[in-house]
């Protein structure tokens, strides 16, 4: 048995753009992922960051199959899932479920707790009793730290942090392999997304849960993501190890969003160099030639950066980056200060 859960090469998705209204000629595409290739290994959280935008929700969804990849490979526990349909697919989705953004719109307005989460079971025919079925949910509300006497109450009677506990008790229900939160603590307060977010890191310990973590916030993911995939305009432009991630980023981009991460340490601040990029993403329907970054990089050099596609390799330290001048150690030091740093 491999040690990947998934294995994704040259996921494409291209949303076409049409004009007219009987002949629907298309006129272009978005490109919202574009070559995206990475593993994600049993047990292990990966973390997708970036702006808004840079294709991460549009990831989450082609690996759950909830769009159809334009081409590229999905495999996951050693099947090919891109081209399933039917009842192959519908089988394949019980080994994998989703954390929605918003715990407001993810849940029927109509339906009562219990109904929610008890779904999956209806869809898939199990535990067809009722009183069996009643019995499993409450257990499942009382595990992600709901009252089970709330069984029979209905979305709006609930606070922001509960819905998105009932969406993750649903996520659960089918005891998954992997489970995708596609920012599952951006509509939340801060106070409630430590709560939310040690829920998920127990229920990974205790279930044996691949995560796939997406969200905008670093320091969110520092705290959960064993690697992390730094995506910018459909593509992924460093991947890492999370220490390794925030001690020594190699791209360009990665060392800007880190440098806008508030430092709590005063000393650390004042020798922090903030990297403001200049202009803002560039659409997706038509994006720079060559490298994606290069019309905001602050390293970017002509007849290189704008002429050839740098490739996702190796630099020094181990991060995989698709940079043809990656950051040096003295470069990082300004942009991400240590306790070292500043002796």
């Amino acid at each position: 048995m491999s040690d990947n859960l998934i294995e994704v090469r040259d996921l494409v998705k291209h949303f076409p753009l049409t004009s007219g209204v009987i002949l629907r000629k298309q006129i272009g595409a978005v490109q919202a992922v574009d070559g995206v290739s990475f593993d994600v290994k049993r047990g292990e959280t990966l973390g997708i960051v970036g702006e808004s935008g840079c294709g991460k929700s549009t990831t989450a969804r082609l690996l759950m199959r909830l769009l159809d990849p334009t081409s590229g490979s999905i495999k996951f526990d050693g099947t090919e899932i891109a081209g399933l349909k039917g009842a192959e697919l519908k089988a394949m989705r019980r080994e994998m479920q989703m954390i929605f953004q918003d715990p407001y719109s993810s849940l029927n307005p109509r339906k009562t707790v219990g109904t929610i989460i008890s779904e999956p079971y209806a869809i898939h025919g199990l535990h067809d009793g009722e009183g069996e079925r009643k019995k499993i949910v409450q257990e499942l509300m009382d595990r992600v730290g709901l009252n089970p006497e709330h069984y029979n109450r209905y979305p709006h009677e609930f606070s922001g942090g509960q819905r998105q506990r009932i969406g993750v008790a649903r996520a659960i229900a089918l005891k998954p392999k992997m489970i995708v939160a596609d920012e599952p603590v951006s509509a939340l307060d801060v106070s409630i997304q430590a709560q939310v977010l040690n829920l998920l890191r127990d229920l990974q310990r205790d279930l044996g849960l691949t995560l796939i973590f997406i969200a905008h916030d670093l320091s969110v993911v520092r705290h959960m993501c064993d690697r992390i995939a730094v995506m910018y305009l459909g593509k992924v432009v460093e991947f890492a190890s999370s220490p390794e991630l925030y001690a020594h980023p190699r791209h360009p981009y990665t060392g800007a969003l880190l440098s806008a991460v508030p430092v709590a340490d005063p000393r650390l601040a004042a020798t922090k160099k903030r990297q403001i990029l200049a202009g803002d993403v560039p659409s997706p329907t038509n994006p720079p030639k060559a490298c994606r970054f290069h019309t905001r990089c602050p390293k970017m050099v002509g007849g290189t950066c704008d002429a050839q596609e740098p490739l996702l390799e190796a630099k020094d330290g181990g991060n995989l980056a698709a940079c043809h001048f990656p950051l040096t150690d003295d470069e990082v030091a300004e942009r991400v200060p240590t306790a070292r740093t500043v002796g």
